[in-house]
């Protein structure tokens, strides 16, 4: 292809001689570098860096140079050189999985039938003279991973994990090195910031515990959270691996799970915490609890939700080099290089299994992590199995300790025969018992008990609820659906003290309503809260009575641990008395298919066990939602991938030669099904003075590549929104673009006609049924 270039450039710099331009060995240099130090924690050093030296090998070509010297359109298909010299020069197995790694990082990872296809016509894209810009390549002793190959798990699913992780080793560090060049040439710093190191939040977190055990009123309660604490800080020593920490709410398991994950990853050298909220909930008041704690900002990302840059573009193939703001804005997003990060298992776990440059950039920073799931039996059932596996190559083969963190542990153990294939296989987690961190979990559940829970026999309509909110001056009612939350709040929002929670408030305006709700229950004044699930984990709220729209036993189990959360409820002569839970089957609408598998398991649990969220109620409950379903495989990995029904299988049949789907299985992978759901940006105002979110936008919007810094904080001004409604608010100009180079990459609302001060944003002005309504 073409001839011989003297001296090749990867990146131009407008307006400047050349010069200043920077080489194609330089860039190879850094990138190298920088991927095998991301990949020296997988144990891949070299790998990486080998991928870092032939990943832009195509920039030779007299094509791209014309392109980047203003001479040409186009600069051709720069990814595919590279993949197919180290499919040639490694061979079938190894040069294979290379390729893919080289041939995506611009494109994302491709299903393994179309790499075939790309690698076939690639020949003839390798240009003349590329052997004196990367040397002589290595040969395979000295590409020997420093850690045995990856393994455990179904079939070759370790080695597909193996890929997006070395994947994301090279697509970060491309992104951090170019951002870096360009960040020299403009004078300014590209670092995304200082941080402090885990031991001195460790410190803090220390002192702040101190403290608040000083100030703390002696109380069994208190008495009994501190005996957790301790118990879980004295297994802060064993190796890393899987956890467990089982503990009913208000046993204090939020910073007893911070307190751990800290002592154990300076114990062994971990690089950070990862916590994971339930997809249905909310993230900002745990990030809240944590910024408190460590007296630390910048050091704790909240992560909500990522802008999809390359579906903005409108295509996969992004171009680093590209003149439009697009391409150089994947170099923003987030990668999670803070010490503590908190986020959704949305994020969490679609990244695990996403194939996207600037989804998957973030990977290689989970290795060497404390990974803490919060509530991991709120998984959807239709992927839990392919959950479970990624949880277990985390933990087996890249040095992360997982925490299943949860009220009420399902039965996720191999050793509990919970899950079984077709052969009757059991196909759970190893969790050895001497890795429960809390002390005897069934005898916390008695100790916790708070609660009495009720069920209604008959199906529920919402005036009648309305009724019981206007007797009952402090309730709570969870239901399943937005729509359910706005249709019963549209009933009692003339009564005092009427609050709405849901996700169609952006991040900013929730943590207003909730700090506000809690002092007014402190203070006694009136609060009648109508909320979707989100506000049954991590949420400290206190209410005397709570109703729960029908769902799993593990979901009403967090919904009780907002009544009489610290047991202070008196009875008339002042002794203490349990809070009031009631269990209510919806007259409207219809119940989502996992919510009905686990109302359906719920049933007989609330009918046999006179404590219903007592251990025994709970293994029962497990056991009906496992261990009834016959062969795990064809529930539990329910998500199509092409002709394969399930994930496992599709990665199982096609390890033998490495043709994974990797583009098909992350567009299976998805943990809310019922429409796709895009962010938005809402301008929210705590008061008509406030131009915080107006300022930010007004900055982004005048910037060539906006700062991280500025992404980062815009995300608590974001709501998930369906994308059919976001592409019809776009086609009406009710949603506009936040920067004229960005295209639909970050819209906004430009002012809050479409939004409520109560409920946020308004689906039904669309006029139209819409499906984002029955999610979370």
């Amino acid at each position: 292809m073409g001839g011989f270039v003297a001296e090749a450039y990867a990146h131009s710099v407008p307006g400047a001689p050349v010069g200043q331009w920077e080489t194609l060995r330089a860039h190879h240099d850094a990138v190298g570098t920088l991927a095998a130090e991301f990949g020296a924690c997988l144990g891949w050093a070299e790998v990486a860096r080998l991928a870092g030296r032939l990943h832009d090998i195509g920039k030779l070509s007299p094509e791209f140079q014309a392109y980047i010297a203003g001479e040409r359109s186009s600069g051709g298909d720069h990814s595919s050189a590279g993949a197919r010299i180290a499919l040639d020069r490694y061979g079938p197995t190894f040069g294979t999985a290379l390729a893919a790694i080289i041939a995506a990082h611009h494109a994302g990872l491709a299903d393994g039938n179309d790499l075939a296809r790309r690698m076939a016509g690639a020949a003839m894209l390798i240009p003349a003279g590329w052997q004196a810009q990367t040397g002589p390549l290595p040969d395979m002793a000295a590409l020997k991973p420093s850690r045995p190959l990856p393994s455990g798990g179904p079939k070759g699913f370790a080695l597909s994990f193996l890929i997006r992780m070395l994947f994301s080793c090279l697509v970060d560090a491309d992104f951090i090195a170019t951002e870096a060049f360009y960040a020299r040439q403009a004078g300014t710093d590209a670092a995304r910031g200082r941080h402090m190191d885990l031991a001195t939040l460790r410190t803090r977190l220390s002192a702040f515990m101190a403290a608040l055990g000083a100030d703390a009123p002696e109380s069994p309660l208190n008495a009994l959270r501190a005996e957790i604490l301790h118990h879980a800080l004295d297994k802060a020593a064993l190796p890393p691996g899987l956890f467990s920490l089982t503990v009913p709410t208000g046993g204090g398991k939020t910073l007893t799970s911070l307190a751990f994950a800290l002592d154990h990853a300076v114990r062994h050298q971990l690089r950070r915490i990862i916590y994971v909220i339930p997809y249905t909930s909310i993230i900002e008041q745990t990030a809240q609890v944590f910024r408190d704690a460590l007296g630390a900002s910048n050091d704790i990302l909240e992560h909500h939700a990522s802008f999809d840059w390359e579906a903005a573009r409108g295509t996969r193939a992004a171009d680093d080099e590209a003149p439009d703001a697009v391409s150089k804005l994947q170099r923003a997003a987030e990668n999670w290089d803070v010490p503590i990060v908190v986020t959704t298992a949305v994020q969490f776990f679609e990244s695990l299994f996403a194939s996207r440059t600037s989804r998957c950039r973030k990977l290689h920073n989970i290795a060497e992590s404390v990974v803490v799931l919060d509530e991991v039996q709120t998984l959807p059932l239709p992927l839990l199995l392919p959950s479970l596996a990624a949880i277990e190559q985390l933990a087996l083969n890249y040095r992360a300790s997982v925490v299943l963190c949860t009220a009420t542990q399902p039965a996720l153990r191999r050793v509990d025969g919970a899950l079984r294939d077709a052969s009757g296989v059991s196909m759970g987690l190893d969790l050895p018992p001497e890795r429960e961190l809390a002390p005897d979990p069934a005898g916390l559940y008695g100790k916790l008990r708070r609660v009495a829970v009720e069920r209604l026999a008959e199906p529920i309509a919402d005036d009648t609820i309305a009724a019981r909110f206007a007797e009952a001056p402090q309730m709570l009612c969870i239901v399943n659906t937005r729509r359910h939350a706005r249709a019963l709040f549209d009933a009692i929002g003339d009564l005092p003290g009427a609050v709405h929670l849901s996700t169609q408030m952006c991040a900013r305006h929730r943590r207003l309503v909730l700090s506000q709700l809690r002092e007014r229950l402190k203070a006694g004044g009136p609060v009648r809260l109508v909320a979707t699930s989100l506000v049954e984990a991590g949420v400290d709220i206190d209410f005397p009575e709570v109703w729960r729209a029908a769902t799993g036993l593990d979901a009403i189990a967090q919904a009780a641990g907002r009544a009489n959360r610290e047991g202070r409820l008196k009875d008339a002569d002042g002794r203490p008395r349990l809070g009031r839970v009631v269990v209510f089957e919806p007259a409207e609408g219809h119940l989502q298919h996992d919510i009905r598998l686990r109302w359906q398991a719920t049933h007989k649990v609330l009918a046999s066990n006179a404590d219903p969220l007592g251990l025994h109620a709970v293994q029962d409950y497990f056991a009906e939602l496992y261990w009834r379903k016959g062969d795990a495989t064809k529930v539990f990995d329910a998500a199509v991938v092409g002709a394969y029904p399930g994930i496992l299988p599709a990665i199982a049949e096609t390890a033998r030669d490495l043709a994974f789907p990797f583009r098909s299985i992350a567009e299976a992978f998805r943990m809310i099904d019922e429409g796709a759901m895009e962010p938005v940006v809402v301008p929210w105002q705590t008061d008509p003075d406030d131009e915080d979110a107006k300022t930010l936008l007004t900055r982004i919007a005048a910037m060539e590549r906006p700062a991280a810094a500025d992404l980062r904080r815009l995300q608590q001004y974001v709501v998930p929104i369906p994308k059919a409604a976001r592409d019809e608010w776009l086609a009406r100009g009710a949603l506009v673009p936040v920067h004229q180079g960005l295209g639909t990459a970050i819209l906004s609302f430009p002012d809050l006609s479409h939004y409520r001060p109560q409920t946020g944003i308004d689906l039904a002005d669309l006029g139209q049924r819409d499906a984002g309504m029955n999610v979370m």
